[in-house]
């Protein structure tokens, strides 16, 4: 069994494409988990949801802002004053835009996570954030062990996968494997590529290979400005390495 795990791509099939062409470069795969927050906040979210539709044997869960375009949530963490009406206009544009394009239902109907078996009886959880929500700090490299393990307590996994805080992380705490994918899209500096995973698993045991692509982010950049979008700025912050994970602000 090989598996891609992909997530947080944001309606960025840019970035998308060079993931998909990494796969295919590393011997292709039997399938595809795709861990949520896929159309919000770019630029072009109904080609993202056609092409992760399109791929072989995935399944796909909901993430935070997946959530929000679809129950008109927002996030739990104000954004800075005097941003509230670009984060409303974001999530209104991208709305309207799936739904427009025919995606609002399949959206909407996305499960919060996905579980499997490998071959060898190993327990796998994927999820956007943390077993059991779509949403909050998520897996990060912050956390102590403690804290860590009081999120995965109780999951009912043996591997657990996740993304939502865009920055990769590979830890095992009491007993539980715990994978952040990185992120697809909106990177942190400095390391501006896209991030992924793939899953090799047979009777033996598993590997987790963690990958980084590169693409061209200024095509992103010219994309965004051509499409109209509502908050360019902030978006094209992402691929100009102007974003600074919160970890690693002083």
């Amino acid at each position: 069994m090989r598996l891609a795990l992909l997530s947080d791509i944001h309606g960025n099939p840019i970035a998308l494409e060079a993931v998909l062409a990494d796969v295919d470069a590393q011997g292709g795969v039997d399938g595809y988990l795709v861990l949520g927050d896929l159309a919000a906040l770019g630029y072009d979210p109904a080609t993202v949801l056609e092409r992760v539709t399109a791929l072989h044997d995935v399944r796909v869960t909901r993430g935070n802002t997946d959530r929000y375009v679809v129950t008109g949530d927002r996030p739990p963490i104000p954004p800075p004053p005097g941003k509230e009406i670009e984060v409303a206009n974001s999530f209104a544009w991208t709305q309207g835009y799936v739904t427009s394009a025919g995606w609002f239902d399949w959206l909407e109907r996305l499960p919060l996570e996905v579980r499997l078996e490998l071959p060898d009886g190993t327990r796998v959880l994927g999820v956007h954030a943390s077993p059991g929500t779509d949403d909050g700090a998520g897996v990060n490299p912050v956390q102590t062990d403690d804290e860590l393990s009081g999120l995965l307590s109780g999951c009912g996994a043996d591997l657990v996968f996740t993304g939502h805080t865009h920055w990769a992380l590979d830890r095992t705490v009491d007993g539980v494997h715990a994978v952040n994918l990185g992120s697809v899209s909106n990177p942190w500096a400095p390391d501006l590529r896209a991030s992924y995973v793939l899953l090799e698993a047979d009777a033996s045991g598993y590997e987790v290979v963690a990958r980084r692509v590169d693409y061209d982010r200024q095509a992103v950049v010219d994309a965004i400005a051509a499409s109209h979008h509502p908050t360019p700025e902030f978006l094209t912050a992402w691929f100009r390495g102007a974003r600074i994970a919160p970890h690693q602000r002083r």
